[in-house]
């Protein structure tokens, strides 16, 4: 589509919504309204299924009539849009892309589909092979299909985007189980995503007060199950049911932190702004009035009332004397404060604040960062901020996806701590296996589109699965040895007239054997780093009486010195903001010491990773294309094999960026980082995103990798199978831990317990 026809769209949707409506929304509808497939139908049915809800959820109408005469005019107006505009297909611009921002940052290009990739593979000069007839006819065919599959994962993404720039803020529903049925029965229920089947038939049940830890290969759709229990796409959810989905930061503006988690308790904050208009209207009758007794004798109420005291004799007739001289409308007033003081008393509203508090410090936030603005915060902060709101709600239904990615080892323990005793129902998505063994109580196994739910943590999931597996295998094999016996009596005897009756019950017996049912096992893989090439002889990289702050801000070293080699294998611990990721910038280069020296041998290549390298991919091109872009020379096969090696088959290194999770993302992530053949890592929480299986996979990739490993990780498992010592960054200072990760825990424990 060109940038013209385009244009016309957006002059279209804007002048027909004029000054209505979110923009974020106007500008996602013209995106829909660009897509070459988008069918308007009769007087615009079709286009109101499927934008009008987003009409009036972005408040462009007021009615659902007037979005269906929007719909009827779009489709009129935009009627010969077909005949005039060039067959397009949506991608995102590139650079860094987040997926909240997508619908802002959606273009279009002229190209087709899959194409591009099977006919001119690695740039715009290569010429596209010659195809015949049919092998067109299937191409088009694969590339409809594939668009379609896209499209509406894409437009699934937009519309959680949108959703989410609304900063909706969960609120307290107080009473809300009472009475009703607690626990959640999912029955045969379905779930797909962009048309893959991700679920089938499953029968789920979340016993209230349980704490289950939905695990499964990443793309296995968990998230997805995730969303649709948020959103009650799946029946079974209870009406007095609440449930919340921490998926989104908090947005970011001028309100407090702490504010910001008080907010949900919505009842206390109409009664506090209540009690405020009435004492001030109290006192505006007292000045207009005179009536200095009638002010006594609301006050000597309202203490009785909050206080929770009766008033002597002495003090009663004092009141009812002044009472005489209160007008009505102050005596009403009167007995509403008395009603709000005593509801503020039930809700324990003069504790909330401290609660909320007591939880920001559990996700390390200090007294100072609760009184700033939730904008002065990165994503990661507010992510936190989104974790604590839940917290303080305490819903029916808690839903937490990976929430221990944005937090430190101590935040993490204290995390563990207070989900322990977590008094209603939490189903929780998490790699980490310590996480998992101290919070869960159950474990649901999403594997080939069924799940499977076992009693216990994610060790005793462990032993069990493995026990099962192990047991179905010996009774296939013995069912299959039986089996093939039977068999070779039937062929044996089958023309022996003596034996025909024998043959025939055997052939019956053979057709009553019920199949064992074998759980069909994921295959393995590894991350095989490659190996670095060129001699690198020490030293490798040297720190000299370093110190480094950033401008305008404390040191945050000073007078570092340690060195790297190839043999080196550290792990950075400590809280976030203590600078580890400075740290890890400073040794790769991208940071330069305000003090200090730091030597590196030129011919060694480091390579990075972090969170940043993941988002920074870009979400429009496949990991073919990602890799292709960024090492131009290198061949087609060497591309698809470095990939593999990394858990990134064929099939997914044709599919956009988009499409992937956040697991398949990091693997992308890591085969671009290692294409180079680096001498040493520098890891920044390695593990964020990734499954159980691709971190067991990174494990015995970094256990084979000759060169040096450095990285800054809370994942227990991770650290303890692939690093030998603990370098701790506190008060400015790097220092070795001379013990194991679980006396570093309990060290950090008895810190916290300290400070509380």
């Amino acid at each position: 589509m060109s940038t013209h026809d385009a244009t016309i769209i957006k002059n279209v949707v804007n002048g027909l919504f004029e000054g209505k409506g979110d923009q974020t929304i106007l500008d996602y509808i013209c995106g829909v309204l660009e897509d070459e497939h988008f069918e308007f139908g009769e007087q615009g049915e079709e286009a109101f299924e499927a934008i009008g809800p987003f009409l009036l959820d972005g408040h462009c109408v007021s009615s659902e009539d007037e979005a269906r005469e929007a719909c009827r005019v779009l489709a009129e107006k935009l009627s010969l849009r077909a005949a005039t505009m060039a067959p397009t297909v949506r991608a995102l611009e590139t650079g860094p892309v987040q997926l909240s921002k997508a619908d802002t940052r959606a273009v279009l290009y002229k190209e087709e589909s899959y194409r591009h990739l099977i006919q001119t593979p690695f740039g715009d000069e290569a010429k596209p092979a010659p195809l015949s007839e049919k092998d067109k006819a299937k191409l088009d065919k694969r590339a409809a299909k594939e668009e379609e599959a896209q499209r509406k994962v894409l437009a699934a993404h937009q519309a959680r985007a949108a959703h989410s720039l609304k900063g909706d803020v969960p609120i307290i529903i107080r009473n809300k189980g009472g009475g009703g049925a607690r626990d959640v029965l999912l029955e045969n229920f379905s779930l797909s995503n962009g048309g893959k089947e991700l679920v089938t038939d499953a029968t789920v049940m979340l016993a209230f007060g349980r704490r289950y830890g939905l695990i499964g290969r990443n793309g296995t759709g968990k998230t997805t199950l995730l969303r649709a229990l948020a959103s009650h796409e799946i029946k079974g959810i209870p009406a007095n049911c609440q449930v919340l989905h921490v998926e989104q930061e908090v947005v970011g503006d001028d309100t407090p932190v702490i504010e910001a988690v008080l907010a949900c308790d919505a009842e206390r904050t109409a009664l506090l702004q209540e009690e405020a208009e009435l004492l001030k209207a109290l006192n505006r009758e007292k000045k207009e009035g005179g009536a200095a007794a009638g002010a006594a004798a609301v006050a000597t109420a309202a203490t009785a009332a909050a206080d929770g005291a009766k008033a002597d004799s002495s003090g009663a007739g004092a009141a009812a004397g002044a009472a005489a001289a209160v007008s009505v409308d102050e005596a009403a007033m009167s007995s509403r404060l008395v009603a709000v003081y005593q509801r503020l008393q039930e809700i324990d509203a003069d504790g909330a604040e401290a609660r909320a508090a007591s939880i920001l410090a559990g996700l390390s936030f200090d007294s100072d960062m609760m009184r700033r603005p939730t904008r002065t915060f990165s994503g990661g902060w507010r992510m936190r901020v989104a974790l604590a709101r839940a917290l303080f709600v305490e819903p029916d239904l808690l839903l937490l996806d990976e929430p221990t990615n944005h937090l430190d080892l101590h935040a993490v323990l204290w995390l563990e701590d207070y989900l322990v005793k977590w008094p209603k129902t939490l189903l929780v998505v998490s790699h980490a296996r310590e996480f998992l063994n101290v919070v869960a109580t159950d474990i649901l196994h999403l594997h080939s589109q069924k799940i499977i739910t076992y009693k216990g943590n994610y060790s005793v999931f462990e032993r069990t699965m493995t026990e099962r597996l192990r047991n179905a295998r010996k009774a296939a094999e013995a069912q299959e040895a039986k089996r093939k016996h039977v068999q070779q009596f039937i062929d044996r005897f089958r023309y022996n007239a003596n034996r025909a009756a024998l043959v025939q019950s055997r052939i019956k017996a053979l057709e009553r054997m019920a199949e064992v049912e074998v759980m069909e096992e994921d295959p393995e893989y590894v991350f095989s780093f490659p190996e670095p090439e060129g001699a690198a002889a020490p030293p490798i990289i040297g720190f000299n009486d370093v110190s480094f702050g950033y401008p305008g801000g404390p040191t945050l070293f000073k007078d570092l010195n340690f060195g790297l080699d190839l043999e080196s294998r550290f792990a950075i611990v400590g809280p976030n903001g203590i600078g580890k990721s400075t740290l890890l910038n400073l040794i790769s280069g991208k940071l330069q010491p305000t003090q200090g020296s730091i030597t590196r041998n030129t011919r060694v290549r480091l390579a990075t990773f972090s969170q940043h390298h993941v988002d920074g991919l870009d979400l429009a091109l496949t990991p073919l294309q990602v890799l292709a872009r960024t090492f131009p020379d290198a061949k087609e096969p060497e591309l698809r094999g470095h990939l593999s090696s990394f858990g990134v088959p064929a099939t997914l290194a044709g599919q956009a960026m988009y499409t992937l999770s956040g697991g398949q993302k990091s693997r992308v992530a890591f085969a671009k980082m290692t294409f180079t053949k680096p001498h040493i890592l520098l890891l920044d929480e390695p593990s964020n995103h990734l499954d159980i299986d691709a971190v067991n996979a990174l494990i015995q990739g970094l256990a084979t990798f000759k060169g040096g490993v450095l990285m800054v990780s809370h994942d227990q498992f991770l650290i303890e199978s692939t690093v030998d010592e603990l370098w701790m960054c506190e008060e400015g200072r790097v220092t070795p831990f001379h013990g194991t990760f679980e006396e570093y825990k309990a060290r950090l424990r008895a810190m916290n317990k300290g400070s509380a």
